[in-house]
């Protein structure tokens, strides 16, 4: 499967120009590379302009929800979604998608875990359902966003309900750089499947973000590797066949010991 990984710079508060980017984008992107799959990064409609999402956040998926729909089909691509601000109820949530190349949504995961260091809390309300598991062109995939990286136990469930990929879209500053690299080998090495990544580069309020993006193999290398600030796109064909062969070689799901692990908290 082709992958077309968008490692943007995002414009603050501008969800229409943003959309406008990726359209066109999207639209050079398979003319050149022709890709199976593209993957965006978070919040990319918007920023993290917290304070003005409740002005200018989608209301009930809308309209990214159709944008993305109507992309996947006249492409016929199959797009991880990035996530966006999306107003439901008067809450608002840290929102992916991902749609096929028919046009169809195939899941939705609102963010887990909330920012603190970012003021999250004080904006966003964190999602209600567990991360599952999704399938494409018969591939078992997971994702989740940004700061749920660091909570090994969402990838860990992933695996166990058959992930051979797993997607992350960020946000990630410079100022915890290393965590992001290193986390990323971890939950692939750990988990022995796919980790790809989309993050954004440029900076917003103060804040700086750390852009590489990453393809990362079960076995724990990098084989594709964004730069730290420049925007580019990272295009790499992976194939999943290995993901069976090195949790056989290396056998820790029919070594585990879960029994042992419970009550830990």
């Amino acid at each position: 499967m082709k992958h077309a990984i968008y490692q943007m710079d995002i414009i603050p508060g501008d969800p229409e120009s943003n959309r406008r980017r990726i359209k066109e984008w999207l639209k050079k992107q398979v003319k050149e590379d022709k890709p199976d799959m593209i993957v965006l990064p978070e919040m990319w409609t918007t920023s993290y302009t917290l304070d003005q999402l409740d002005q200018i956040a989608d209301l009930n998926g809308e309209p990214t929800r159709g944008f993305l729909k109507e992309l996947a089909k006249t492409y016929h691509v199959h797009i991880i979604g990035g996530s966006f601000a999306n107003k439901v109820d008067g809450a608002i949530y840290n929102t992916a998608l991902v749609v096929n190349n028919e046009g169809e949504e195939v899941y939705a995961y609102d963010k887990i875990h909330l920012v603190p260091m970012l003021n999250e809390p004080a904006y966003l309300t964190g999602g209600k359902e567990q991360a599952r598991v999704f399938e494409i062109d018969g591939i078992k995939m997971g994702l989740f966003i940004c700061y749920d990286l660091r909570f090994p136990e969402i990838a860990r469930e992933l695996a166990l309900a058959g992930a051979e990929v797993i997607y992350i879209v960020a946000e990630w500053p410079s100022a915890r750089k290393d965590h992001w690299k290193a986390l990323q080998l971890a939950r692939a090495i750990e988990n022995q499947c796919y980790v790809i990544s989309s993050n954004r580069v440029g900076a917003y309020d103060g804040v700086e973000f750390c852009g590489t993006s990453l393809v990362v193999d079960p076995w724990g290398t990098i084989v594709k590797e964004g730069s730290e600030k420049q925007e580019e796109t990272l295009v790499e064909t992976i194939t999943t066949s290995n993901v069976a062969r090195i949790r056989k070689d290396v056998p820790v799901f029919t070594t585990r010991v879960p029994e042992m692990y419970r009550g830990w908290k």
